[in-house]
């Protein structure tokens, strides 16, 4: 019996636990001399131990036995298939799932640029970071695409920013045409730009055109919270034992980001503008969805009388929520009461496998969540809705 049972389920968040030359084979010597190794450097002794247990699983039938019974015990480096794409798809038969999402962890930290590009006042070095940024961008998506190209349930996820829209154009085609599912943008502002800015049409037209969506990810937002609040003289470690992830006063603004993106993109009409464009809001919980719907509305509502893209909108800024939309909840949110206030048509199960944060057993968390949520709202959120987000991207079922 696999992990999903008797349960069709498409799983909306996982990750590739990148090894410290991910990059470097889709890059060229300037570009690859750029990165910012020194996170990964600091990681050495855990990579090498990584590595050593990954070829001791394939070396040996016992060690691969006790990695499987584990599966959902280890994490990051140390789960199988975190690196491995061989490891994955086996992962994949021992979960039962019929396609996962496939996001990179920190190799856009390599090559992001490292600070607003409002700031910079020597043109030349801002260049060099945006030739940077885009090489980034490309070798990330060609290296997570080759991580799922041997299994067609492993669904790559691409990585574009948006601060230059020509290359930001550029770049999500080359994308698109190498078989990404989706695409993640930061759930920020383009640069000097809105990320509804006229600039940027052809990046959200080349998406609407190849029905692919796009998607937001934790972490696209930058740093959650100023760290003045965490100057409090009461320390805390973070819920994974650190002191520099997440913690409660992070969790709060967890959602502030996606919230004012996806809003804008309601309020400026971009959906009217491309129609047929989706999006997911991936890992930052999905209980504010209630009120803010509410919210958005509300702000139409007071603001239509003053501003004329208000009024030019041809639905009501909730609707477009449930049009174009979907997010996942984190396990243990109240998913039943979500669903029962707003909607069977928004939420997406996820595992975040083989990151911590998504627990030994999200499967049971979510379905203790759903309580008596009848048999189709169940359908939706552990296939469905993410099946829609897909659209032609979606996987075909093993022996359809």
């Amino acid at each position: 019996m696999t992990y999903a049972g008797r349960r069709v389920i498409l799983d909306a968040d996982s990750h590739v636990m990148e090894l410290d030359d991910f990059l470097d084979d889709y890059l060229e010597p300037p570009e690859r001399e750029r990165l910012r190794r020194r996170g990964m450097e600091a990681l050495a002794a855990v990579l090498d131990d990584a590595r050593r247990r990954a070829v001791q699983r394939s070396e040996d039938p016992a060690s691969a036995a006790r990695a499987e019974e584990r599966l959902m015990h280890d994490k990051g480096w140390m789960a199988m298939g975190g690196f491995d794409p061989g490891e994955r798809s086996r992962v994949l038969d021992l979960l039962g799932f019929d396609g996962q999402l496939v996001f990179a962890t920190f190799a856009t930290a390599m090559f992001s640029m490292p600070r607003s590009i409002r700031r910079y006042d020597d043109r030349g070095e801002l260049a060099r970071d945006l030739d940077l940024l885009y090489a980034g961008c490309r070798a990330q998506n060609k290296a997570v695409s080759g991580f799922c190209a041997g299994d067609p349930r492993l669904l790559p996820v691409a990585y574009v920013s948006l601060v230059d829209p020509h290359r930001a154009t550029e770049v999500v085609q080359e994308a698109i045409a190498g078989g990404c599912a989706a695409v993640m943008v930061p759930s920020t502002a383009a640069g000097e730009r809105a990320p509804t800015h006229p600039e940027l049409d052809g990046f959200w037209g080349a998406l609407e055109h190849s029905d692919v969506p796009f998607v937001l990810h934790v972490g696209g937002g930058g740093r959650l919270l100023d760290r003045a609040f965490h100057n409090n003289d009461m320390p805390v470690t973070d819920h994974l034992g650190g002191g520099e992830n997440i913690r409660s006063k992070d969790y709060l603004a967890i959602y502030h980001s996606p919230a004012l993106f996806l809003g804008s993109l309601i309020l400026d009409g971009l959906f009217d503008r491309f129609p047929a464009l989706r999006g997911g809001c991936i890992e930052q919980g999905a209980g504010w969805t209630v009120s803010w719907m509410q919210h958005l509305d509300y702000a139409q509502r007071a603001f239509l009388r003053t501003e004329e893209p208000l009024r030019r909108l041809g639905a009501k800024p909730s609707e477009y929520v449930h049009r174009h939309l979907k997010f996942t909840p984190f396990p243990g949110e109240p998913v039943g009461w979500m669903i029962e206030q707003a909607g069977g048509d928004l939420y997406m199960f996820s595992t975040d496998y083989p990151h911590p944060e998504g627990g030994r057993d999200p499967l049971a968390k979510f379905e203790d969540a759903l309580g008596g949520v009848g048999a189709e709202d169940r359908d939706r959120f552990f296939r469905a809705n993410m099946a829609e987000l897909l659209g032609s991207r979606t996987p075909a079922r093993p022996g359809a």
